[in-house]
């Protein structure tokens, strides 16, 4: 099956993918691809909220230098000052698609600016503890009520439709659009356009602890790297400090705004307050590479399942008013925030490499542009600053549509594209090897390739993935794709790209600490990994 009514294809249906997509539908029709429900990627699971420099005190140099001490000095500067100059604008734009952005208590009050770790200012412009719930709803609302733009839930993409998909090969690595497994109907459909958008999120999900949602299993990444793009800086993974520690619920954030606003990190055993060790200046405030790796230290030193995180020495009013959907959930758990501490551990939360871009959001690709998290744009270097996220969602959103707009009469119109061809394959039988191959992935990485590293653990990760690649692609030549067979073959190449770019940094440097190089190298080089 082939779909062309459209003229632009976006896959994600997150804050980047709707701004690309609001944007181009003023002129062009254009069509999203979710791959499970239109809400269930990483924006509206955001809690923190979005940096930009809106106080009289601060400034964008400051905005910036926070930004590049971060990121180790690995951002590219010209990047750093595109994304944050565009802030201000970005936020307006969402205040009139009606997100409620907390104002301050008085008539027409301002914004209201929190702080998080790694921010010499407030900045944090937030609703609630929830403002990503918030964008997604903004922005899918306006989608739905734009006529050039349809959106489809439920859309598995596989790979990109490239220049060799076509009747008449060519080599040219031209994009076209993209192949998706339709889950209610089980069908293969060939999406065919003039540009195509990834906005396709990260890939957390190859960790066995992660805060990112179901579907965050690197697809977008996997898809670019096999079409021919480069990816960049891939094992620099961000473990967000503080993720509940629940046997029932995983995967729930606490985020770092309760550490903005006072809240103390503690040894469960001893109650120290223990930051003093590792970053005595900015303690709980210090970056969150630090931060975690303080946590993971502590748990690993003492043998502990946890560490407490404690706000309970602010006020209730205060702690309810600030974190109401936080103090909901744990107080369903039977935790009162406001009277004691929470058991919190460190989990995998951002993907800061990716498919590489310019500030135009184009890929290696002919065809191809990418935003957000998905990709390597040079913002975030080797660690991204808190709330800086979702901004680079909006500014690289924009600047692809922008990018297609302007170059548009010099896109060809598509060519005749091959159907999708299942006529060796069958059904599967065996679907317990993609349960356990998920499995063995998840556990492998977290284990040999988590927060702290060596050289013997990253090479041992490297044996497992090859023995794992050839069962993998056995298995996908000979059945029908699936949804978990997709996310499994996406998984494993996204876990070879970390892992081949952890073992060519020979460095300690942000995100990536490697006992066998504990120093940090007095020239920042990115990892770029050629197809």
């Amino acid at each position: 099956m082939t779909d062309t009514p459209h003229d632009v294809l976006i896959i994600g249906s997150g804050a980047a993918g709707l701004t690309a997509a609001l944007a181009l539908a003023q002129t062009k029709r254009v069509l999203v691809l979710a791959k499970g429900s239109l809400d269930s990627g990483s924006t509206a699971w955001a809690q923190g909220g979005i940096a930009a420099v809106l106080d009289e005190g601060d400034t964008f140099e400051n905005h910036i230098r926070d930004t590049m001490i971060a990121g180790a000095g690995l951002n590219d500067r010209e990047t750093v000052e595109f994304v944050i100059e565009q802030a201000p604008a970005a936020i307006d734009r969402l205040c009139e698609l009606g997100v409620p952005f907390n104002r301050e208590k008085v008539e027409g009050g301002d914004l209201h600016l929190t702080r998080e770790g790694g921010h010499s200012h407030r900045r944090i412009v937030h609703v609630n503890d929830a403002t990503g719930w918030a964008v997604q709803a903004a922005l899918l609302k306006a989608a739905e009520e734009n006529p050039n733009i349809t959106l489809l839930a439920g859309q598995s993409c596989i790979d990109l439709i490239t220049a060799r998909n076509q009747q008449d090969y060519s080599g040219s690595g031209r994009v076209w659009g993209a192949y998706a497994l339709d889950e209610a109907s089980g069908k293969v459909v060939a999406h065919v356009a003039r540009a195509t958008v990834l906005a396709a999120g990260g890939a957390g999900r190859v960790y066995l602890f992660s805060t990112a949602p179901r579907g965050a299993t690197g697809d977008g990444i996997a898809m670019a790297w096999r079409a021919g793009a480069r990816v960049s800086n891939m094992e620099m993974m961000q473990f967000h400090p503080t993720c509940l520690y629940n046997l029932e619920v995983k995967n729930f954030l606490i985020t770092e705004a309760v550490r903005g606003e006072g809240g103390h990190l503690r040894n469960p055993v001893t109650s120290e307050r223990y930051m003093e060790r590792y970053d005595p200046d900015r303690m709980e405030l210090a970056p969150r590479d630090i931060v975690a790796r303080a946590n993971d230290d502590q748990i690993k030193r003492y043998g502990l399942d946890y560490v407490h995180l404690d706000i309970s020495h602010q006020s209730p009013e205060f702690v309810m008013e600030h974190f109401p959907t936080i103090h909901e959930k744990l107080l369903g758990l039977g935790i009162d925030m406001t009277k004691e501490p929470i058991p919190v551990v460190p989990a995998q939360h951002y993907t800061c490499g990716g498919v590489k871009i310019g500030l135009d959001a184009r890929t290696d690709l002919p065809g191809l542009w990418a935003a957000g998290e998905c990709t390597e744009s040079g913002l975030h270097g080797a660690n991204r600053l808190a709330s800086n996220s979702l901004l680079e969602c909006f500014v690289f959103g924009e600047a692809a549509a922008k990018d297609i707009l302007a170059r548009w009469d010099t896109l060809d119109a598509p060519p005749e594209i091959r159907a999708w061809d299942e006529s060796r394959v069958t059904d599967s039988d065996e679907e317990v090897i993609i349960k356990q191959n998920w499995t063995e992935i998840r556990r492998f990485m977290w284990n040999y390739v988590g927060i702290v590293r060596t050289t013997k653990r990253l090479e041992r990760a490297a044996h497992r993935i090859r023995l794992l690649r050839e069962e993998v692609e056995d298995y996908y030549g000979h059945f029908r794709v699936t949804t978990d067979l997709i996310e499994l073959r996406n998984l494993l190449e996204c876990a070879d790209l970390i892992v081949r770019s952890a073992l060519k940094r020979d460095e300690s440097r942000g995100l990536h600490f490697t006992l066998d190089y504990p120093e940090t190298s007095s020239i920042a080089k990115d990892t770029v990994l050629v197809p």
